[in-house]
């Protein structure tokens, strides 16, 4: 009998089984355990890792139920035999995997007790043939920040999303709509189902395009064409807002407390041939030369706008997280806004669905609103009673949905 190191698939699991721990036991991000859980593994076993490593975190809380309906007294949070479970129910549910094939590759990961007591509650849920809700159901914390949007935003959940590419030049979206096979909802914006190698398609090499959500999109486009003036983005890294004010002409600085993560968008300008000036600072000690004609803040945030692809947050993400996070974007923004020249126009976004991040920073700002008209959004967006821009993965279901952003706009007197 082969011994358990010698089954086939074992590592992925294995490696999924560490990247989970890492999020729900220690509250990382599953990139902050990638290197080490998916080291030595090919590619093929890397992606599935990370795949069922995604789909247990999204599905989380209805796996659990599924398991305590099998279970005579429900298993402790962090028991193995749970986190087995989890893993066993993910690779059935969401990823087509056969029961036969789950068991082979996921029970050697206990032993004894344990592994009888997995091998038992997976064959009572096979049988009686359970199936999911057609949405996620979300964390009782995360529904009750959420309120009434929560419905809606769980819907957006169901699925990872697709492939958002923005072009450098917005002119040419139908000619590349074509040559890529793929949709657009707005100029220069082009979607592709996922599962996509990015590096493969065409255009790739000549820097015709970069990755980019088409709600991480917006806030650059509320800036519109530069015409050489200047443009602060603010929190840079990894740049993709930096290459969209490129594109649209402006003189851009790019500033962000994180030297390795501007190597990306070094690497991106290079590739795109766009031109910024890229700084590597931090924004509570740094003073511009001169001020800006616009600042574009993306600011340091929970994240939890883009669960569709990150749904770890839907896990490690609490109040404190959000307490810190508003304090620096209360400290960022009003220090930004005496950057800025007289007659410019400031930015603030965040890809954050939590009104702290977003509503409540926007009334502290002392500045004249420069409200969102319905015209510079794509169509099926609109802006709010204020003037801002909020959307969530559920809207646009149609087109395959879009991340959580708060998005606001004001212009110095």
């Amino acid at each position: 009998m082969a011994k358990a190191e010698e089954v086939p698939g074992l590592p992925a699991r294995r490696a999924a089984l560490r990247m989970l721990d890492g999020v729900l036991r220690r509250g990382e991000t599953l990139e902050q355990n990638e290197a080490a859980a998916l080291r030595g593994l090919p590619a093929s076993d890397a992606g599935l890792a990370r795949a069922i490593a995604a789909e247990t975190l999204r599905w989380l809380v209805d796996f659990d139920a599924a398991v305590d309906s099998a279970t005579r007294e429900n298993l402790p949070e962090d028991a193995k035999p749970r986190a087995v479970l989890r893993l066993m129910l993910a690779q059935w549910l969401r990823l087509d995997t056969p029961p036969h094939a789950v068991v082979a590759t996921a029970l050697p990961l206990l032993s004894g007790g344990p592994k009888r007591l997995a091998h038992g509650v997976f064959g009572s849920l096979t049988k009686r043939g359970v199936e999911l809700p057609p949405s996620p159901t979300l964390p009782d914390p995360v529904a009750e920040r959420w309120g009434e949007r929560a419905g809606a935003i769980a819907a957006g959940l169901a699925e990872p999303p697709p492939l958002d590419l923005t072009l450098k030049d917005a002119s040419q979206t139908a000619e590349w709509a074509v040559k890529l096979g793929a949709d657009s909802l707005a100029p220069g914006h082009l979607r592709l189902s996922r599962g996509q190698a990015v590096h493969e398609l065409e255009g790739y090499e000549d820097g015709v395009w970069w990755v980019q959500d088409l709600a991480a999109s917006l806030p650059a486009r509320l800036l519109g064409e530069g015409g050489g003036k200047r443009a602060l983005d603010l929190c840079a890294a990894p740049g993709g807002k930096t290459l969209q004010l490129a594109a649209q002409g402006w003189d851009v600085t790019a500033l962000d407390i994180s030297a390795k993560r501007l190597k990306l968008l070094e690497e991106n300008l290079k590739r795109t041939g766009l031109l910024a000036n890229i700084i590597a600072a931090d924004a509570f000690k740094w003073e511009p030369e001169a001020p800006f004609d616009a600042i574009l803040i993306d600011a340091p945030c929970t994240a939890t706008g883009t669960a569709r692809r990150h749904p770890d947050v839907l896990h490690r993400i609490g109040p404190r997280q959000i307490a810190d996070l508003s304090d620096v974007q209360a400290r960022l923004t009003e220090r930004a806004s005496g950057w800025l020249a007289p007659g410019g126009t400031l930015v603030y976004a965040v890809c954050s669905l939590e009104s702290v991040e977003g509503e409540a920073q926007a009334a502290k700002v002392a500045l004249a609103p420069d409200p969102i008209r319905a015209d510079e959004l794509p169509e099926g967006l609109s802006p709010t009673p204020d003037g801002h821009l909020r959307t969530d993965p559920g809207m646009l279901p149609e087109h395959g949905g879009l991340d959580g952003f708060f998005v606001a706009r004001w212009r110095k007197a």
